[in-house]
């Protein structure tokens, strides 16, 4: 472990569309400053239209300070070139898919200090199209890497619909990890917390992008469908004032386990929360 303080983690939910990808990057920068981010993680699954991640926008991301971008389900939706996840080592996608996808579900990384950092990604299956099972991918992972040895800091991305499946994967890694959060329902969850073992954990994240919309998309034809049970027409995001959702993460020097969590939400409809510290 590096001598000096923990390391301030902060990790974003899902960008959709325009509005959420346009308001990340032009706030990314200043909440780095102003709240003195060591290392920022944020799931741009749909930040392309709704759906994928494009080249151009992997790089919008980086250069307003995203460190690593995760995935989900809707990682390879822009087919065009899906190959950036072979090129790109800050772009994960979850590591319990088939090995033979393009990329990688996991990568170390280094801060500023040269700290070593340890991004896991991986999908849910209750509710989600079928994959190999999360717990044994994470702990495949982890297998040569100890949090506080090898790695100053891990943090775990579950990309997952059930909660209970969410919860389970937090207390599975509750004392080996430094943060597990949730993404993909798109919905912020009030249960930032510190873990029996010292592990932070929320359930959602929430999604950076328009909340009048229906989980971020435009209103219309999501109600038509479960109203009428028939497809009307393409699912389009939302374009109105994005909120940013995430949570702030400090950690211990020596263990690497968590000392605070706090959820972030900032802008757009919601009720702001900022971290007390």
């Amino acid at each position: 472990m590096k001598a000096g303080h923990g390391l301030r983690i902060a990790v974003f939910g899902d960008i959709v569309g325009r509005s959420g990808r346009t308001t990340v990057v032009e706030r990314l920068p200043r909440l780095r400053r102003d709240l003195n981010l060591d290392f920022i993680v944020v799931n741009a699954e749909n930040a392309a239209g709704g759906f994928g991640v494009t080249p151009r926008i992997c790089e919008e991301l980086f250069d307003a300070g995203a460190d690593v971008l995760t995935t989900g389900n809707h990682a390879y939706d822009q087919r065009d070139d899906i190959a950036i996840f072979d090129r790109e080592p800050r772009l994960l996608r979850p590591a319990n898919f088939a090995p033979s996808n393009p990329g990688r579900g996991s990568a170390m990384f280094q801060d500023s200090q040269g700290r070593n950092i340890l991004v896991i990604h991986v999908q849910g299956q209750r509710g989600m199209f079928p994959v190999d099972d999360p717990c044994a991918a994470v702990d495949r992972e982890l297998a040569a890497v100890q949090l506080g040895r090898e790695a100053d800091a891990v943090i775990v991305d579950f990309h997952a619909e059930a909660t209970s499946e969410k919860y389970s994967m937090g207390h599975h890694l509750d004392g080996r990890v430094s943060l597990v959060v949730g993404t993909h329902t798109h919905v912020p969850t009030a249960d930032d917390q510190i873990l029996t073992h010292g592990t932070a954990y929320i359930t959602d994240l929430g999604m950076c992008g328009d909340y009048d919309s229906v989980i971020g998309m435009e209103k219309t034809e999501p109600l038509h469908r479960f109203v009428t049970k028939i497809p009307g027409g393409r699912f389009t995001p939302a374009a109105g004032a994005a909120t940013i959702c995430g949570v702030v993460t400090e950690t211990d020097s020596k263990t690497g386990l968590a000392t605070s969590v706090s959820a972030l939400r900032t802008g757009g409809r919601l009720r702001e929360i900022r971290p007390d510290f």
